[in-house]
This record gives C-alpha cells, structure tokens and sequence, in this order.
C-alpha cells in the first residue's frame, strides 16, 4: 500500500503539473506545486510502511533483535516524515504562520 501511494501520488502530481504547464501557469507555481503534492504522497507512503513495519514486527516472533531492528526503521522513516513535513509547510511544526501556499 505504501508503493501503491507514493506511485499514485506521483502520477497524479505529475498529471497536475503537466496540466499546469499547458495552462501556462506559472513555472515556480507549477514547480512548487508539484513538490507539494509529491511530498504529501510520499508521506502518506512512509506512514503506511512504518504500519507495515510494525505489524510484520508483531506478527512474526519479536525477538530483542528484530524489535531494535523496527526501532530503527521506524526512527529513520518518522526523520523522514518530519523532514518532508517541513517541506511541504515552509516552516517548523511550532512556528504558527500559515503555510507556504496560503501566502502566495
């Protein structure tokens, strides 16, 4: 399911984009747009792997070993969504502003 995210949601955006261009909207507007919207699928995609980590961590014999394993990955994929999280807002999650978007 998190593949199947991330690839549609990229189709999509790029769709969008393609879309965009021929409307021709502006190119730092489609540009900025189109990373948005990758962004987003990309971590809707870790969350649904993050889930998949866990369950397949749960379901087969959670030995001290596979358990630090999962710990692991899950510390790098939540890195990684607060990272595209900042990318997609323009700012820190405590910073109050609106996002980038809602500016322009």
């Amino acid at each position: 399911m998190g593949v199947l995210a991330i690839a549609a949601g990229a189709a999509f955006a790029l769709a969008e984009a393609a879309r965009n261009v021929v409307r021709r909207s502006s190119g730092k507007k489609v540009y900025d747009l189109f990373r948005t919207r990758l962004a987003k699928s990309i971590l809707i995609g870790v969350e649904f792997l993050i889930a998949a980590d866990i369950v397949g961590t749960v379901i087969v014999e959670p030995t001290a070993e596979r358990l630090a394993v999962l710990g692991l990955i899950v510390l790098i994929r939540t890195f990684l969504s607060f990272t595209l999280e900042v990318e997609i807002e323009g700012r820190w999650p405590w910073q109050r502003k609106s996002n980038r978007h809602e500016e322009d």
